[in-house]
């Protein structure tokens, strides 16, 4: 399937060294990472990993963590990081693993940076053990998806929480979003 045009600018424009050294220069780079360990999950899968900051550092808390990303540049950079975690070199609409998952986390604009929107969102899903969690920040722009969009891939699953930042900021409108749907117990 081929990359969406926003995607491939933007992989286009990023050196992945910047982009890790950008992470680094953050007074708190762990908000998602903070944010996902608040719901206690024993496993996580970090979809759309990239260089994998997010899945290191739920390790890192003792989180039985996977990452996933379709990008091998990315994924080549998350193991030699981390080579001791499980990193996939696939689109969450082709992931097809065993296990299920008590948070599945999409770190960034990985919905948005999809070509198949809906079909990510169905293969996250698909992951979630009974009682588990999506949670999904994204920036919201014309041409992106809206969060009716976002909600509606998510059928089946309740909206628990939305915030408007990582940190738990409220959300009342606004330009960025954090979602949190969970799968009936």
């Amino acid at each position: 399937m081929p990359l969406p045009q926003d995607w491939s600018r933007w992989r286009d424009a990023v050196d992945l060294t910047s982009y890790d050294d950008r992470w680094a220069r953050l007074d708190d780079p762990h908000g998602e990472a903070d944010l996902v360990t608040a719901y206690r999950p024993a496993t996580v899968l970090d979809g759309g990993c990239g260089t994998g900051r997010v899945a290191i550092e739920l390790a890192r808390r003792g989180i039985a963590v996977v990452g996933a990303d379709p990008d091998p540049d990315m994924i080549a950079a998350a193991r030699a990081k981390a080579p001791e975690l499980r990193w996939l070199g696939v689109g969450l609409e082709d992931l097809d693993l065993p296990e299920r998952f008590d948070v599945v986390v999409l770190a960034g604009n990985v919905v948005p940076y999809a070509a198949d929107r809906p079909g990510v969102v169905a293969g996250c899903v698909r992951h979630l053990a009974p009682g588990g969690r999506l949670v999904a920040g994204f920036t919201l722009q014309p041409g992106w998806p809206t969060l009716a969009e976002y909600d509606a891939w998510c059928a089946g699953l309740t909206l628990e929480d939305r915030w408007s930042t990582w940190d738990r900021a409220p959300y009342e409108g606004g330009g960025y979003a954090v979602s949190v749907h969970r799968t009936p117990t």
